[in-house]
């Protein structure tokens, strides 16, 4: 008999029996419909979270000050000793300086697209009559300010010359929450004012040139009055503000597309380790990144998927034992029409072949339609996640195949049963 005829019988028995058939691929629709829908979500929780951290610079590498770790070592007299870090409190010396950095932005010119250097000077809160609103200053570079504010994000005034960099003048971009609560929400208003920041009961008086769009957190609880956004100023200002030398606990440093940022880090760190801080008994030069940060991110939530998927596919082996228990009934009230193929020259061979594809019609019409339930569901889960559904090709593909695996599996024995009949047994049953 034809795979076509023996598909469309299939599917002529599906028809025929369609609240028995429908309770029998019940177990493949469950487990479809929850291994597409959790993969679903999966995939749109991992590209959401890529997607910011590209926006926070998936490329960037931080490198940093941090102590010495311990070591044992034993001496020439078999002495065991601890060699740590001698002190616990930074000097001058162990901060990172623009020497440095600037040394890091000559020796890599086509691998480093800029450094952000910055300095917090602090929380504080300005006041205009019975209005205020809370800031904390930071100190930035030219490079650092760009990333910080993008053009289309800035409202009003300006960014910073250069001559607020050289003079270290005392000027200040500020978010549009600031001028919501002191100037009526008018932005143009605020430029060229002068406020007077109170930090830690110290005052500094700055002007207002700029204004950006402050982007609040999706999670935040803190209402727009009370909410904290960062005053911009010039980084030699602020470390004038602090009555410091410039020096950086950690910075940021940009690379340009199409670098391994993981080599780079490493080259980068072994080097001004080498250079700079081969003789520091206490403090070294460490570094991370934030692309080593999503891949361990995406891992975890890739074998969370992967985890909960095994589980919802359980009740895809209960599905298919399902199949096996209807196509058994269903060779049993068959027995005489098998009979009578046999008797007629129908081979054993394509009787097995027969139920077979009933059995893997049935598991294909059961993975189909919870195909559509697992992308509705992952679909519904994801945007009340807040997130863009992105359905896996790969899970749709797999789920298939194996639904298709479990007609073949859970099919063969009741179909190697009916070939196996003795016709003129199957003639005599009643």
């Amino acid at each position: 008999m034809l795979l076509l005829e023996n598909i469309f019988m299939a599917l002529s028995g599906l028809k025929a029996n369609k609240m028995r058939s429908l309770l029998t691929m019940l177990g493949i629709i469950i487990g479809i419909a929850s291994v597409i829908a959790i993969n679903t979500v999966g995939n749109s929780m991992t590209s959401s979270i890529q997607s910011e951290f590209e926006d926070m610079g998936a490329n960037n590498i931080t490198i940093g000050v941090s102590q010495k770790s311990s070591s044992s070592e034993e001496d020439d007299m078999g002495f065991m000793f601890n060699d740590g870090p001698h002190s616990t409190t930074m000097k001058d010396e162990d901060y990172l300086t623009d020497e440095i950095l600037d040394d890091v932005l000559a020796k890599w010119p086509e691998e480093v697209k800029g450094i952000t250097r910055e300095a917090t000077v602090g929380n504080g809160q300005v006041t205009i009559d019975d209005d205020y609103a809370y800031v904390q200053v930071v100190g930035e570079n030219a490079f650092g300010l760009d990333d910080a504010i993008a053009d289309d994000k800035l409202l009003s005034g300006r960014k910073f010359k250069k001559r607020d960099y050289t003079e270290e003048r005392k000027v200040c971009i500020v978010s549009d929450y600031f001028c919501n609560n002191l100037y009526d929400g008018n932005t143009s208003k605020a430029i060229g004012n002068n406020v007077k920041v109170v930090i830690n009961n110290k005052n500094y008086y700055l002007t207002i040139v700029g204004v950006y769009k402050y982007e609040d957190e999706a999670y935040s609880s803190t209402s727009e009055k009370d909410t904290e956004t960062t005053a911009y100023i010039p980084v030699g200002t602020a470390f004038n503000m602090l009555h410091q030398k410039s020096r950086y606990q950690q910075a940021t440093i940009a690379t340009a597309s199409g670098i391994d940022v993981d080599s780079f880090m490493s080259e980068a760190e072994k080097y001004l380790n080498k250079r700079y801080y081969r003789n520091n008994e206490s403090f070294e030069i460490s570094s991370f990144s934030m692309s080593s940060i999503l891949e361990s991110m995406t891992s975890q939530l890739t074998m969370i998927s992967l985890a909960i998927s095994i589980i919802a596919g359980i009740s895809l082996l209960v599905g298919g034992i399902g199949v096996m228990n209807i196509m058994l009934v269903s060779i049993q009230e068959r027995t005489r029409e098998i009979g009578t193929r046999k008797a007629l020259g129908a081979t054993n061979t394509s009787i097995r072949f027969q139920f077979i594809v009933e059995s893997i019609v049935l598991c294909i019409v059961g993975g189909f339609i919870g195909l559509l339930l697992g992308l509705i569901l992952g679909s519904v889960g994801s945007s009340q996640l807040g997130y863009e559904a992105r359905p896996s090709t790969e899970s749709i593909i797999f789920a298939m195949l194996f639904s298709m695996g479990i007609g073949v599996f859970f099919g063969y024995y009741p179909a190697n049963k009916a070939a196996k009949m003795n016709p003129i047994d199957a003639l005599r049953y009643e």
